[in-house]
């Protein structure tokens, strides 16, 4: 979820950059080396391994950076910046083994650049220079049209347009675009350009949802061996509908069943909109047992219909939690059936709140296998601990 931004400035839009040229490097303001990025060039390795000796496998979840708002003026870069603190304190801190971006990378409707990559490679940033692998999955605001101001259509008509090439000097009108940057272009670029990335297109059966994937999380002595399965869902919005189609659904059932037949291995799921299990669930007035949060200061604003995923996930023990973003109010973590149903953490400036930001940080264990769960602030604080699975 996002919010309508309106202001526009000549000279703002020539900080803006500025500004791109510089946080393409995020390093340049934490200490970090800059980094160059091309073609990939090394296979993909699907398998994400335990650390050695028993160690954990940590994930930070970032929610809801909305980069890209309000370019054009010294507001919206501003928000940016410090959106790269906010994961770059969460990256010092927890030094994760993975992060998974849950969706509204960007506030596509508030962009009139051609290219929406440029801002999501900006949001990728923070991970890839600190050499940590990654996946990411679509929310509703990565892939909407262009939202035309209204005000731009008063007596002032609209202003002068600049939407600057990032590798160019120079800027124009032919540059702006309005059309929007779709899923599959801004997957197939970040896949294309980071070796670091496990993101994946999905089955083209499933189309016009793209991020529909499964992660093995392997054992660290035995590369073969899973501890765990993460599943990635698009859960729709932008482009089309807000749902979890019953294809998709249909296709996670078959996947399941082909990897987990015995639903002996734990498997846990990642999409951005909350499903209707989530109002179900959510507590009233304040968080309470046996919910674990901090934050309950909205209403669950789910998907528009619910198309059998959730039926099929409770169906499945091997099933241990749910995890989504899209309310930035809302940080809680309830059990559904015999499953948990959470949210991240607002991570980004970007969108609508000010609540302060943070992150939601996932443990795996492997022998035995749990899962963990706590929420790292962007002051370096850390609450909200809960034990999902054990």
């Amino acid at each position: 979820m996002g919010k309508s931004l309106i202001h526009f400035s000549v000279q703002s839009v020539l900080n803006l950059y500025v500004h791109l040229q510089a946080v393409l490097t995020v390093g340049f303001a934490f200490g970090q080396p800059q980094e160059t990025i091309g073609l990939r060039t090394t296979p993909e390795n699907d398998h994400l391994r335990m650390r050695a000796a028993g160690g954990p496998f940590k994930i930070s979840l970032f929610a809801d950076l909305h980069f890209g708002e309000n370019a054009w003026t010294d507001w919206g870069p501003l928000q940016d910046f410090n959106s790269v603190k906010v994961m770059s304190t969460v990256l010092d801190h927890e030094t994760p083994d993975f992060v998974i971006y849950l969706g509204d990378v960007i506030t596509a409707n508030n962009m009139a650049v051609a290219n929406a990559s440029l801002y999501w490679d900006q949001a990728i940033s923070p991970t890839r220079v600190r050499g940590i692998p990654w996946a990411s999955i679509f929310g509703n605001h990565d892939d909407a049209p262009f939202e035309w101001p209204l005000d731009w259509f008063s007596d002032s008509g609209i202003p002068q347009l600049f939407c600057p090439a990032v590798n160019s000097s120079y800027s124009g009108e032919e540059e702006c675009d309005f059309r929007g940057t779709h899923r599959t272009e801004l997957m197939k670029k970040e896949i294309d350009y980071n070796v670091l990335s496990h993101s994946k297109n999905g089955p083209k059966d499933l189309w016009p949802s793209i991020s529909n994937y499964v992660l093995q999380v392997s054992s660290s002595h035995d590369r073969q061996m899973a501890v765990a399965y993460m599943y990635f869902l698009d859960s729709g919005g932008g482009s089309y509908p807000e749902v979890i189609s019953s294809a998709q659904a249909e296709w996670f059932r078959h996947k399941a069943e082909e990897i987990n037949p015995d639903s002996r291995v734990p498997e846990i799921v990642f999409w951005h909109i909350p499903s209707k299990a989530y109002k179900k669930v959510a507590p009233r007035f304040g968080v309470h047992k046996p919910c674990v949060g901090s934050i309950n200061k909205e209403s669950v604003a789910a998907q528009e219909a619910e198309m059998g995923i959730m039926k099929i996930l409770v169906k499945r023990t091997s099933v241990k939690a749910v995890f989504v973003g899209h309310n930035h109010g809302l940080d809680w973590c309830c059990p559904y059936q015999n499953l948990w149903l959470c949210f991240a953490r607002h991570t980004g400036y970007g969108g609508y709140g000010n609540w302060p930001r943070g992150a939601r940080i996932l443990e795996i264990m492997e022998q035995p296998f749990s899962l963990k769960s706590w929420i790292r602030m962007e002051d370096g604080s850390v609450h909200s601990e809960v034990i999902l699975s054990s």
